[in-house]
């Protein structure tokens, strides 16, 4: 090692996790939980909030991972978009699982979901790719996302090309490789820091028709 060098093995933090997280502290499903904890996250200030690790693998089980943002959420699942033809739409679609992991740590908090993954219907699709700005749906457009590129003026040239196609006020739509998917919860963890690594882990797991059956996890 350099002198420059600092030893991540030697860098710690002890939560102080006062409170905890206890099971009557929980809501009956896990939606109506993750929702408490968002608003929670968003009122905290946090930069993105909505920043979630999205984790898939393709069809021989090799994983791979990326920070995306998530764009809704309901009683059916979680929600973000991309290009179909990227790695973790190729992946999706290949083997239609994925794992988010929320990572709050400011707050001393990680939310981690696991599911099967759905592309969402187009309507919402379209729905949710007129409310981005203008230059985020030509920048749709103009990336061929995930493939190697000889230079950034590839790039460039070809977001110039899509504003020269749609001008200023021209609608724009979707492209047809472009739009959402849905990962539908069989698992959803809430991970709350406490002190000597002895974290709160209470995990929401499917059940049968009686809805969720809520379990706590060894740290």
């Amino acid at each position: 090692m350099t002198g420059d060098t600092v030893p991540p093995a030697g860098i710690r933090r002890d939560y102080s996790g006062e409170r905890g997280l206890h099971r009557a502290d929980l809501a009956a499903d896990w939606y109506t939980q993750f929702d408490r904890w968002f608003v929670d996250a968003v009122a905290a200030g946090l930069p993105e909030p909505n920043a979630m690790v999205v984790a898939t693998a393709d069809a021989a089980g090799r994983p791979s991972g990326r920070t995306v943002l998530l764009k809704g959420y309901d009683e059916r699942g979680l929600v973000f978009f991309t290009n179909y033809g990227s790695r973790k739409g190729l992946e999706a679609f290949a083997n239609p699982y994925a794992s988010l992991v929320f990572p709050w740590f400011p707050m001393q908090r990680q939310v981690v979901v696991c599911g099967a993954v759905e592309p969402v219907d187009r309507a919402e699709t379209e729905a949710y790719f007129d409310s981005r700005p203008r230059g985020s749906r030509l920048g749709a457009w103009a990336s061929p996302q995930s493939r190697v590129l000889p230079d950034r003026e590839t790039l460039d040239a070809g977001y110039r090309a899509v504003v020269d196609r749609f001008g200023d006020d021209d609608p724009i739509p979707p492209p047809p490789n472009w739009g959402g998917l849905r990962v539908l919860p069989e698992t959803v963890e809430f991970w709350q820091g406490r002190t000597s690594r002895l974290h709160d882990r209470l995990r929401y797991r499917r059940g049968d028709e009686q809805g969720w059956i809520i379990e706590r996890l060894a740290p």
